[in-house]
């Protein structure tokens, strides 16, 4: 419960699979975004990647904008 509790605040480093639920996409497309800088995240001890929610909810609005207006990127 106390991990789930954590998840859900918005300062605590989310994992890839975890951002990628919460932004509605594949961990793979995480991936890419990291890949090409566009999107916020946090590298812990070199290879680990965390976001923080409250950097992916400002991505997250933008990225719905985005699928709402029928840009592609």
């Amino acid at each position: 419960v106390s991990q789930r509790r954590r998840a859900h605040d918005a300062d605590y480093p989310l994992t890839v699979r975890e951002a990628a639920r919460f932004l509605g996409v594949s961990a793979q497309t995480v991936y890419l975004w990291v890949e090409r800088k566009q999107i916020p995240h946090l590298r812990v001890m070199g290879r680990n990647i965390r976001f923080l929610k409250s950097d992916l909810e400002p991505f997250r609005s933008s990225f719905k904008q985005e699928v709402e207006d029928g840009a592609t990127t």
